[in-house]
């Protein structure tokens, strides 16, 4: 069991940023490959960034690559997505997920814990 808890969602105008958190309530996450999805609404969930168990390997869609940026806090046991240049279709509801593998997917169906997600949107 792996409860993910993300935090750090809200509304905020276009062109701003906003910084989601995932915890694993306070544990490490060991060996597991994080990864950030987004559902909005009538449409499948999509793969928004991961960052390998290290720390090391980062992978970003390629609808937020330059304004996203994942990374992983060891120290604090968090994922971090900054999300800067924000725009109205990035509103959704933004999930953390957990993969335990050291290879990376960007397909939903591989992750195997999931949070409660945490909405983000964005007004234009």
């Amino acid at each position: 069991q792996m409860p993910l808890v993300e935090s750090g969602g809200g509304l905020v105008q276009a062109g701003g940023s906003l910084r989601l958190s995932c915890s694993a309530s306070g544990r490490s996450f060991g060996r597991n490959h994080i990864g950030w999805f987004r559902q909005a609404p009538g449409k499948e969930r999509e793969f928004v960034a991961s960052v390998s168990w290290s720390g090391v390997s980062t992978y970003v869609a390629d609808s937020v690559k330059g304004r996203f940026t994942i990374s992983k806090d060891n120290t604090e046991n968090t994922v971090n997505l900054q999300m800067n240049s924000l725009k109205s279709e990035d509103t959704a509801i933004y999930y953390c997920a957990s993969r335990f593998s050291s290879v990376w997917s960007p397909k939903a169906s591989d992750y195997e814990y999931w949070g409660q997600g945490t909405q983000v949107t964005v007004s234009s």
